[in-house]
């Protein structure tokens, strides 16, 4: 019988605290079992398929809070104003929260519903951002993934601590910014 009170959630977010203070390489449900005052065995019964069970709610909940965090900062926005919101949000995430941004599945497996639904909503924010700029169709799917190598790419190098000359990364930020909104009004639309 799982012991009363704990829940798949409560276990992921006993997890996501064990990966904000440890790192995602610290994860293993000894650890996550410890913080959860419970024997390691039972956690399987909150959690199948042991630590891959686990790596995969905690790769769903990661996903799905950098989603709503996505969508909150671009809700009422578009164009520019929403590429600069969305790309704020994804690199405040990213840096609030790097152990987690870590945990974060980059090619969630297709076969799985609930990644896919995770994903599809994070990658939704960033559609909907460019139905703004009358993107669409094949076209979108380009601009997406580059959106999502701009995202991506500057928050992992701000996090790596690739940045080390003295200049503000702020000011970086907003140059990036200024180049993707340029390249964005500038990109090719479905004829």
């Amino acid at each position: 019988m799982p012991r009363a009170g704990l829940t798949p959630d409560l276990v992921v977010d006993h997890a996501l605290a064990l990966i904000d203070t440890d790192g995602p390489e610290a994860l293993t449900l000894a650890a996550v079992a410890l913080r959860a005052k419970v024997a390691a065995p039972s956690l399987y019964k909150h959690v199948p398929g042991g630590l891959g069970g686990l790596r995969r709610l905690v790769g769903i909940r990661v996903t799905t809070d950098l989603a709503a965090t996505l969508d909150a900062a671009i809700t009422g926005l578009t164009g520019d104003a929403a590429i600069a919101a969305l790309l704020r949000a994804y690199h405040g995430y990213a840096t609030e929260y790097p152990n987690r941004y870590a945990a974060l599945p980059q090619s969630p497996a297709t076969s799985d519903e609930q990644q896919t639904g995770a994903s599809g909503a994070l990658i939704g924010a960033v559609f909907k951002v460019l139905q703004g700029y009358g993107i669409a169709d094949s076209e979108a799917v380009h601009a997406a993934r580059t959106v999502r190598a701009v995202l991506h790419g500057f928050a992992s190098l701000v996090i790596g601590g690739a940045f080390q000359l003295s200049e503000d990364l702020t000011v970086t930020q907003e140059r990036l910014i200024a180049l993707l909104t340029s390249g964005l009004r500038e990109w090719p639309r479905p004829v």
